[in-house]
């Protein structure tokens, strides 16, 4: 009869393990899906940044061509105009 209830008692530990290394591995698998989505979120802003600051560096590039080109200033308006 004790043979028996030693047995329930590993098993029962032993399940109990088992769960708690399922929890982990759920818990561990969890924070990376979340790290993952976080770098994703991180890239995704980078990248945003990266393009609005290209974008900035043109418009200035455009803006500085244009004060170059500024002492033809009415051949420039008229060409616009037109």
């Amino acid at each position: 009869m004790m043979m028996v209830v030693v047995v329930m008692m590993m098993m029962v530990v032993v399940v109990m393990i088992m769960m708690m290394v399922v929890l982990m591995m759920m818990v561990v698998v969890m924070s990376m899906m979340m790290m993952m989505m976080m770098m994703m979120m991180m890239m995704m802003m980078m990248m945003m940044m990266t393009t609005t600051t290209t974008l900035m560096m043109l418009l200035m590039m455009m803006m500085m061509m244009m004060m170059m080109m500024s002492d033809d200033d009415d051949d420039l308006v008229a060409r616009l105009i037109h």
